[in-house]
């Protein structure tokens, strides 16, 4: 995985790429189940207490499995623990009690199987886009010509091909995050971690990226888990979504999504997905209200 610094945003456009969709269905489960088939990704009872003066529990037993090809959310309040449990995914910290298997063989810190997007703009500003999609093959046994055509290659499935020569701080924040995109399918990891990678853009770039993301996916098919606070994108995006308790995290409530794909922005207006949504919300926010006590629950009508 490429090395971490950030960069100014510019403001170049992000170009959408919108497809077709058919009337949605609704389908739940409170388990915490994998789709059919064997599993791609499984977590086994993970549990993380950061260790100090004050010990914090920040997950209390997390057992959940993903398919392959599949595309799977986490939500929940802040601090519940979703970018804990998705570092301890990726290998970048070892959780205290449980384990983590990608194709049944448990992982022993970062791995080229698993590939990383995160929110921060994690690019080297004195590299081209190009340069920084390479930078990630540089463990591989290609040539240099071999990587610059990988790089190009994964650059244009992000519809940046155009700005291979640009570096960061010519580049719009969606932008930079297409490169990142680009960069960690670079390698072909079978999984794709993504921790709030679109929080900090504005909303109308955010809505093209999750276009963007949902068309890269169904090219790639390859399974992600994605960390998010914004309920409609986990929706938009995912085949399921897991509901995280408070601190120490459980899982909560499972949601499957069974909206058609391709999916468009267009379906979010839908009733179907409008009832996605508030199911969602109302499970959070009942979390919410654990915390707050001062806060009174809306009275029913």
């Amino acid at each position: 995985m490429g090395g971490a610094m950030s960069a100014a945003a510019g403001g170049a456009p992000v170009p959408a790429d919108p497809t077709s969709a058919r009337a949605p269905a609704i389908a739940s489960d409170a388990s915490a189940t994998s789709a059919a088939g064997a599993p791609r990704l499984e977590i086994r009872d993970v549990r993380k207490t950061f260790e100090g003066k004050t010990p914090v529990e920040a997950l209390a037993g997390i057992s959940m499995s993903l398919a392959a090809n599949e595309f799977v959310s986490l939500v929940g309040t802040s601090g519940c623990g979703k970018s804990t449990l998705l570092s301890i995914v990726a290998g970048l910290i070892d959780p205290t009690a449980g384990d983590v298997l990608v194709d049944g063989a448990p992982i022993d810190g970062p791995g080229r199987d698993r590939g990383v997007v995160f929110q921060t703009y994690t690019l080297f500003p004195w590299l081209t886009a190009r340069e920084n999609v390479a930078f990630a093959l540089r463990g591989e046994k290609l040539s240099a010509k071999a990587r610059r055509e990988v790089a190009d290659e994964h650059l244009a499935l992000v519809g940046l091909e155009s700005f291979a020569e640009a570096r960061p701080r010519q580049l719009s924040g969606g932008m930079k995050q297409r490169v990142a995109i680009a960069r960690a399918l670079s390698y072909k990891p079978s999984i794709l971690l993504m921790d709030e990678p679109f929080g900090a853009l504005d909303a109308q770039t955010r809505l093209l990226m999750q276009e963007l993301l949902t068309r890269v996916w169904e090219s790639h098919r390859l399974t992600v888990l994605f960390v998010t606070h914004d309920v409609e994108e986990a929706v938009y995006l995912s085949d399921r979504v897991f509901v995280m308790t408070n601190r120490p995290g459980r899982l909560k409530d499972e949601v499957r999504i069974d909206l058609p794909r391709p999916r468009t922005i267009d379906q979010q207006e839908t009733p179907e997905f409008l009832e996605l949504r508030r199911r969602i919300l109302a499970s959070i926010r009942e979390e919410s209200l654990r915390t707050e006590p001062g806060i009174e629950k809306e009275p029913r009508g």
